[in-house]
């Protein structure tokens, strides 16, 4: 399976603009530029795609791990926080901070959290990632 997206920029690394489009057409032609990064004009950025990316990989490898032990979740809603921080004369993505919280009827917590914690080593944008990887786990009563 490979699927690709493509970015196109224009002008210089602070006041140019680019814009991105992946082949399902759920971003097309959406717009980023040192503002959506760094600042907060609207559109998108890297990192705010990669925990995206993050959240959505982690909480799928969960509902399949989830289902696999014969649990069917009500709901499942995680956060990613990506950083990026300074590193030499450049930046790097340093942290991914998951936050989860779950409904699964059935569930003790212990089981839970082993759940939980195999789907974020295993889930393959984790596997991708070169940063700490942390997880906040809570299963809601």
């Amino acid at each position: 399976m490979i699927r690709k997206a493509k970015a196109i920029w224009r002008g210089t690394g602070r006041e140019g603009t680019g814009e991105l489009s992946t082949d399902s057409g759920v971003l097309a032609q959406t717009p980023y530029s040192f503002k959506t990064r760094f600042e907060n004009e609207k559109g998108t950025n890297p990192e705010e795609l990669i925990a995206a990316a993050h959240a959505g990989c982690f909480t799928m490898a969960l509902a399949f791990g989830l289902q696999a032990a014969g649990f069917t979740p009500t709901n499942l809603e995680t956060e990613a926080a990506v950083t990026l921080e300074p590193e030499g004369q450049g930046f790097k993505i340093s942290r991914s901070a998951l936050t989860l919280r779950a409904s699964v009827p059935g569930l003790e917590e212990a089981a839970f959290a082993q759940m939980a914690g195999e789907a974020e080593k295993n889930c393959p944008v984790s596997k991708v990632l070169n940063a700490e990887i942390t997880l906040d786990a809570k299963l809601l009563s």
